[in-house]
């Protein structure tokens, strides 16, 4: 195999043996690299959701500590107003004592009684923030709980998933050398067809040999004559049922 991509006058003089022999090797390579993500298994997934999952728990505790706070500001802002009232309430007791008349004594009676409405609603707002933001710390504590739980799931993870990272890198690299190498010796048509073939093969299979008579991609039956043809790598077959490329058994002579 060639280091540097191969180029255009190069892969349209491959023949065709020399073009079923690089898309066999290729297939290879790709099944030796899926093994990998299979020994990762659901790793990489879960890691992404747990990453996601906190990532939605911290923006939720955010949010409820940010209201938490504006109640905690709005019952600071009650308290205040309470006071002020209770200022006025005190003033105008006082000033009751030196009115010179019914109607102003009236008048300020009225306005302690207004004083009074104010401190009584304040009050019962003051309540229903303070049961708000209880609610709120409670809410807080258990998605606290649940993060630090979904952290601790994604540093154990982690490390699992960096561990086989490390065990198969070295090999992992060599092959997508590997890969590389194989893919530049391709022409782009015949390597988008593979690549399609690919991706709708439940088991990653674009390229298989011909097994006991049949495609070992989806183990049908093959003709004797469509075996022949296979066998003289004169032209690229694909299996008529599930439409992998087929290639011989003795493939690598």
């Amino acid at each position: 195999m060639v280091a540097e991509k191969a180029k255009a006058g190069d892969v349209a003089e491959m023949s065709v043996k020399e073009k079923l022999k690089a898309l066999y090797d290729l297939q290879q390579v790709d099944t030796d690299i899926d093994k990998i993500k299979i020994l990762r298994g659901e790793l990489p997934l879960e890691v992404q959701d747990l990453e996601d999952e906190i990532e939605g728990l911290e923006t939720r505790v955010g949010n409820i500590e940010t209201e938490a706070k504006t109640l905690q500001d709005a019952i600071s802002k009650k308290n205040n107003e309470i006071t002020n009232a209770q200022s006025l309430i005190k003033k105008y007791e006082e000033q009751q004592n030196n009115v010179r008349n019914n109607r102003e004594f009236d008048s300020l009676s009225k306005e302690i009684e207004f004083q009074t409405l104010e401190i009584e609603l304040a009050e019962k707002r003051k309540k229903e923030f303070s049961e708000q933001v209880e609610e709120k710390e409670v809410h807080i504590a258990d998605s606290t709980v649940i993060l630090d739980e979904r952290k601790d799931d994604l540093n154990t993870k982690k490390s699992e998933l960096d561990e086989i990272i490390s065990d198969t890198k070295k090999e992992e690299e060599i092959l997508d050398k590997k890969r590389d190498n194989i893919e530049n010796m391709i022409e782009p048509r015949l390597y988008t067809a593979y690549e399609k073939i690919r991706n709708n093969a439940r088991n990653g299979l674009a390229v298989v040999t011909v097994e006991r008579d049949a495609c070992g991609g989806c183990f049908n039956k093959i003709p004797p004559q469509r075996q022949l043809d296979i066998a003289s790598r004169k032209k690229i077959i694909v299996c008529e049922y599930c439409g992998r490329i087929l290639v011989d058994t003795d493939k690598e002579e």
